[in-house]
């Protein structure tokens, strides 16, 4: 038997594919975006908390009581490196995206236990970062061919 399709199926069968390339990229392309805004967001709180304490609340009896100093150079680093790597994820690197999945897990974290200085952008950052990891791990490896 020989095949019957015509030009219209194969057609589709090439745009299906380019769809699934399309939906790969557009993924790698948010977490990297993602990654680069949720970098820099942690480095303006890194700073804020760096150069003056007073703009956070001070809670007093929290089981999470940490110099806010210090926390500030925690979020200052973390964005930084955070960044990059989302950079470097945008330029096709691989092992950004390990490193981003790390890196977003460590920021949820320290979001976490910031959740008392400043809580609703504590929240923002750990919805970010959550999209984030969500995006790097969904994503395929490579392009569908």
């Amino acid at each position: 038997m020989t095949d019957q399709r015509g030009p219209a199926s194969q057609s589709r069968s090439v745009r299906d594919s380019g769809n699934g390339r399309a939906f790969a990229t557009g993924l790698m392309v948010l977490a990297a975006v993602l990654m680069i805004l949720g970098g820099i967001m942690a480095i303006l709180q890194g700073i804020a908390a760096i150069a003056n304490d007073d703009v956070f609340v001070n809670t007093r009896d929290y089981v999470f009581e940490f110099d806010l100093t210090v926390w500030g150079w925690i979020h200052l680093i973390l964005g930084l490196i955070t960044s990059l790597a989302g950079v470097a994820l945008l330029k096709g690197s691989t092992w950004a995206r390990i490193v981003g999945v790390a890196l977003a897990s460590l920021l949820v974290v320290a979001n976490f236990m910031w959740l008392p200085y400043h809580p609703l952008w504590a929240l923002a950052l750990i919805a970010v970062d959550v999209l984030v990891i969500w995006a790097l791990c969904t994503a395929p490896r490579s392009p569908v061919d």
